[in-house]
């Protein structure tokens, strides 16, 4: 199961933590969340960085976001993305079409 917290930014932005796997058996969910918070907010930032698993259904969600925020002239921004989410992005060669910078974090 996936949870979901929000919080708002210095810059007025919501920023929406998805918390657990992105896949087909949860989309439904995490689908209303995402519809919700960019009905509510022109600026959204989504943190990826606590999503163990994410399938392609989960990589679905992250185009439907981005081309509902386009349609609506919002701007939507993935600020944390964690290694299922790199490999699946990495995958479908989709790093330029969302556009924000993944940060690979140091080895231990």
């Amino acid at each position: 199961m996936t949870e979901f917290a929000t919080q708002t930014t210095t810059d007025g932005a919501l920023h929406l933590i998805l918390d657990g796997p992105m896949t087909i058996y949860n989309a439904g969910d995490i689908k209303a969340q995402l519809m919700g918070a960019l009905s509510t907010s022109s600026i959204l930032e989504i943190d990826l960085s606590h999503v163990g698993e994410m399938d392609t259904a989960g990589f679905q969600l992250l185009v439907m976001a981005k081309r509902e925020s386009q349609r609506l002239g919002h701007t939507l921004r993935i600020v944390a993305h964690s290694q299922p989410v790199r490999d699946v992005i990495d995958f479908y060669n989709m790093d330029v079409f969302f556009g924000d910078p993944m940060i690979i974090p140091a080895e231990h």
